[in-house]
């Protein structure tokens, strides 16, 4: 490929290649569900964010993997508000309810 040619093509971010890709496979939902791992963090905030992440999601129903029991308890009492918060993120109300178990917490 010459030098000229490949200055040329733009840059596409990954997850526009996977959005695309999983849209031919995948129903409207699940693709729209994959959005949750990007406004994640907003959402929730950072220390929420550091102790807990998205793992599992089905029929309204977002599994959520915490750090420990402690965090575990105390997201129960904030679980409304964390819905609340991801549902306007999303634009739609797609999350009915969380549920937590402990887990691996991947950055």
């Amino acid at each position: 490929m010459d030098k000229k040619a490949h200055r040329d093509k733009k840059l596409v971010h990954i997850s526009d290649i996977l959005a695309s890709a999983l849209g031919k496979y995948r129903p409207a939902m699940d693709t729209q569900m994959t959005r949750i791992w990007e406004i994640w963090d907003n959402a929730v905030g950072k220390p929420i964010a550091m102790n807990a992440k998205p793992d599992a999601f089905n029929d309204g129903i977002l599994v959520v993997a915490v750090s420990s029991s402690s965090w575990m308890h105390q997201l129960r009492f904030l679980e409304k508000q964390m819905i609340a918060n991801l549902n306007t993120q999303l634009g739609q109300p797609m999350i009915q309810q969380l549920r937590f178990k402990i887990g691996k917490i991947l950055s």
